[in-house]
């Protein structure tokens, strides 16, 4: 049998692949959830052949990459990530990636490429396969939608990054359900006593529905305008600006949320929610009435290179939060 790894921080992620993996494959599987798990098992011998997500905490993908080719370890590495920026699919593939597949994998992509890549061959026995037994264990609502998530931001993050021409630096999203006066402790990290400027963008679809909120820190504004070819310092044209890279952001993270999950929202238009605030309780004030308990996903995007950072904020209703429950669950099973 081939010692086969899969590192993913995510069990929904590594449940998925493990469930894509080719029937007639015999492979003895083990899981890792970070980079440091997934060096140890391959010094151990468990992974010839690893499965590699990129954004991951302790040790990412590409340090896991970078590792490997190091210490010459006998691993055949293939990613497979939401991060689907072609500067991410460059620098894997100079770490020694042999493929690059994007999140969720495709069933038939994936034995393809292990067929292509003579990892596997057509008419293995499976008496010694042991994918089905592999226990994936339980993966509950929150490590679900943060992995959904994560293939979102990851598509939007494509869009960005071609927008701008740097390359975006992707977080692991954090999710997190709670009353609307706590909303600005779930953007404690975004408030460095900078001021902030936000669009605001409603959602619908199958009733499930919330509002998008991204977050601008002024201070950060005339690196974008220089980003995009606008003259730094000139505020024609800054709201317009604002709204064109919500407009990207928040449209391709909720178009990647529902295609995951099955269902079609419908935006509204964004709106400025202020400019030049001094405080997140000053930019949430307004809504406070129509948040209440509300389940939250806050992804923070990165600019490499530059001092830039996106916070975004997909903000569902506390009605909307069963149903999408049902959506989720409905992947896992």
């Amino acid at each position: 049998m081939t010692p086969l790894l899969v590192c993913d921080d995510s069990g929904m992620a590594r449940k998925q692949l493990i469930r894509a993996l080719p029937a007639d494959w015999p492979v003895q599987i083990t899981q890792a959830a970070n980079g440091e798990e997934a060096l140890a098992a391959i010094r151990q011998g468990l992974g010839r052949v690893m499965l590699l997500d990129l954004t991951m905490p302790v040790m990412d993908g590409y340090q896991v990459l970078a590792q490997v080719q190091e210490e010459g370890l006998p691993c055949s590495i293939l990613v497979v990530s939401g991060d689907v920026q072609a500067e991410a699919l460059r620098r894997v593939q100079e770490l020694g990636a042999l493929a690059f597949l994007r999140k969720p994998a495709d069933p038939q992509e994936l034995r393809d490429t292990l067929l292509r890549l003579g990892l596997m061959q057509e008419g293995e026995s499976v008496e010694a396969a042991s994918t089905s037994a592999v226990d994936t264990g339980k993966v509950g609502f929150r490590d679900a939608l943060r992995e959904v998530s994560n293939v979102a931001m990851g598509r939007a993050a494509a869009l960005l990054a071609e927008e701008l021409g740097v390359f975006v630096q992707l977080p692991i999203p954090a999710v997190n359900l709670f009353e609307a006066s706590e909303l600005h402790m779930a953007l404690a990290d975004a408030n460095r006593g900078d001021c902030l400027s936000a669009v605001c963008q409603g959602f619908i679809g199958e009733a499930i529905a919330g509002e998008a909120l991204l977050l601008f820190h002024d201070s950060e504004i005339d690196d974008i305008r220089r980003l995009l070819g606008l003259r730094p310092g000139d505020e024609t044209g800054t709201s317009e600006m604002l709204l064109d890279l919500a407009s990207i952001l928040i449209g391709a993270c909720l178009s990647g949320i529902a295609e995951q999950i099955d269902v079609r929202f419908s935006l509204g238009h964004p709106q400025l929610l202020g400019q030049h605030a001094q405080t997140i309780d000053e930019l949430i004030q307004f809504n406070r009435t129509r948040w209440r308990q509300t389940l939250a996903v806050e992804i923070s995007y990165g600019l490499e290179g530059h001092a830039v950072h996106f916070n975004l904020l997909l903000l569902f209703t506390e009605d909307s939060v069963p149903l999408l429950s049902g959506k989720i669950q409905y992947l896992m099973e």
